[in-house]
């Protein structure tokens, strides 16, 4: 069983990813934090809240990041979640409050009371973690591994069709917030990123039958998940951006699910057209020796990938 630590921005592809992570019988989740990305990190921290109470966990605390990214610019999301950030599905407020801690105290407590034993799934932009470092840059030490959802690395064209920030190299999570990025990629993590080469992938789309088992299933969450594609599909995007952020706790949940690469990788804070890029060291001579060595993830097994989801979305629980 593995402790497990939620970064997220909710969001519809944060959503099913969080039930994903209370689903699945490998993974115990110890704390949600949420981060301005998708929404500002009040709207994504009552989201967060809504979707535990889908799911009746209510013993897991929630902390709410700052509203802005470091560099105090938040841009403007070209993709929208709906008018409630959960396609929307207009759940009702959470009676609960987050907790009063914040985001970063939460991460590095949490951390502490696991360390060596929990894994981060860092599923938007990377500011909490940032911050969490700031109080304990020891935090890599004692995180057995951060996967997030973030960058693209060139290891498949959707690395640069599906570019989702506000340039045509960038990725959204990366391009909200490239300081905290930047500042992560070099704490030395054992750090998995699943870019858009693989997160955006055109084979994570669901099945038709894997859309028949969810519409036919009277679990809620199946019931969200199948809302969540026909919003998407509603706007004349494919489904694969219901189950980005479900790719990483699919990798943690099942690391045979995924086969990642090492590369040198560092992130661009400040280009015009560039922001946010995840830029790869690959030269044969005289490459930069101080650019920092991360895992992107380099395959998914699809198929099995799309049912595990569907299994836990559609499957009663206990």
């Amino acid at each position: 069983m593995k402790n497990l630590l939620i970064d997220t921005d909710p969001g519809i592809d944060d959503a099913l990813a969080i039930v994903l992570a209370l689903k699945s019988k490998g993974l115990r989740t110890r704390a949600v934090t949420a981060v301005t990305g998708n929404l500002p990190s009040d709207r994504t921290a009552a989201n967060a809240l809504r979707v535990l109470d889908l799911l009746g966990r209510d013993d897991i605390p929630v902390g709410q990041g700052p509203l802005l990214p470091l560099d105090g610019d938040y841009p403007v999301d070209p993709f929208s979640h709906g008018s409630d950030g959960l396609a929307e599905s207009h759940f009702p407020p959470s009676r609960r409050a987050v907790d009063p801690r914040p985001a970063a105290e939460l991460i590095v407590d949490t951390v502490n009371a696991h360390a060596g034993d929990i894994s981060i799934a860092g599923l938007g932009p990377l500011t909490n973690i940032a911050l969490a470092l700031e109080i304990d840059p020891s935090l890599p030490e004692k995180v057995g591994e951060l996967v997030i959802i973030g960058g693209s690395f060139g290891l498949t064209p959707y690395a640069w069709s599906q570019a989702t920030g506000d340039n045509p190299v960038s990725e959204w999570n990366i391009f909200v917030d490239p300081e905290a990025a930047h500042r992560v990629f070099r704490a030395g993590f054992d750090l998995v990123a699943v870019g858009l080469d693989i997160a955006t992938h055109p084979r994570i789309n669901f099945r038709p039958a894997d859309l028949d088992r969810l519409r036919g299933s009277d679990t809620p969450e199946a019931a969200l998940a199948a809302r969540v594609v026909d919003f998407v599909n509603g706007r004349g995007y494919q489904s694969y951006c219901s189950l980005i952020d479900s790719v990483a706790i699919a990798a943690i949940a099942d690391p045979s699910l995924v086969e990642s690469v090492e590369v040198r990788c560092d992130v661009e804070r400040r280009g015009e057209l560039t922001r946010g890029m995840t830029v790869v060291e690959r030269r044969a001579h005289h490459g930069r020796e101080d650019i920092p060595t991360i895992r992107a993830v380099s395959s998914l097994d699809f198929d099995r990938f799309l049912d595990l989801v569907t299994g836990v979305l559609s499957e009663p629980r206990p």
